[in-house]
């Protein structure tokens, strides 16, 4: 087979034409000048936020491809959000400086956590998926998994105080709902008992109430699965059923001793 033959093959196999690689690259720079503009001290909110609306509009050029959505009011919808996203996201940080003991300064939270970093990252995802933004929430909430090891899918709904420690190998699903003072560790999945393409529109993930702690690797599952207030979901543990509020779940571990060598 000749190479120009070769060309025309793949060439014929090339049916997305709006495919752009481009958006992806853009979409997770403009991610990070928007969590640095937000709470570098050095860089100037005034300058940043005009040169954040240029990216934006770059952006918004390559994603906006479907005439039904109207792209240009999309960012002055979102700047209205900022303030309101930058005062959860303090209180997300000093949630995390509070109750982590390893956490010896508020800066640290803020320049180290992996925890933190996509929290934020899913606030600013989750209002642009709130407004119809195409593409780009879930470019940009993939971005930060690809960081942290933390996967929050943009349609999530968390509420205030939220604590994420250590963090990797974490998934909340789309329809997941997670109240006030909730803290969770590595390896939680908050997701769906089954995956059915006809389920899009239904609620399939959990929803866990005020001041609940999840420790690593608890596994929660289903739509109508709540997780009642003040409870602590223990390590391990399989949910697929609610929880009444005040409970404490965790398994059992079981010790015997071994055998004396003969």
């Amino acid at each position: 087979m000749s190479l120009d033959s070769i060309i025309k093959k793949i060439q014929a196999h090339k049916i997305r034409p709006n495919l752009d690689f481009s958006l992806k690259i853009k979409t997770e720079a403009f991610t990070d000048k928007l969590f640095h503009t937000l709470f570098d001290a050095n860089i100037s909110i005034d300058e940043n936020i005009k040169q954040l609306g240029k990216d934006f509009d770059e952006i918004t050029t390559i994603a906006c491809f479907d005439p039904e959505i109207s792209c240009e009011v999309v960012w002055k919808a979102f700047l209205t959000k900022l303030p309101e996203i930058i005062e959860k996201l303090n209180l997300d940080a000093q949630e995390i400086l509070d109750n982590d003991p390893a956490a010896n300064t508020i800066e640290e939270v803020y320049l180290a956590y992996p925890g933190f970093y996509a929290i934020a990252v899913y606030r600013f995802s989750h209002e642009f998926y709130q407004i119809d933004m195409p593409l780009i929430p879930r470019l940009m909430s993939e971005y930060a998994h690809r960081l942290t090891g933390i996967d929050i899918n943009p349609g999530a709904k968390i509420g205030k105080h939220f604590f994420i420690d250590h963090g990797t190998g974490i998934v909340i699903g789309e329809t997941t709902i997670i109240k006030n003072h909730v803290k969770i560790y590595q390896g939680v999945t908050l997701g769906a008992l089954q995956v059915s393409k006809d389920m899009k529109n239904i609620k399939r993930h959990p929803t866990v109430e005020n001041n609940v702690t999840i420790y690593a690797n608890a596994t929660i599952l289903g739509g109508e699965t709540i997780i009642g207030e003040n409870c602590t979901i223990g390590g391990n543990v399989w949910i697929t059923e609610s929880i009444p509020k005040n409970s404490l779940v965790y398994h059992t571990s079981e010790t015997k001793l071994k055998p004396k060598n003969s």
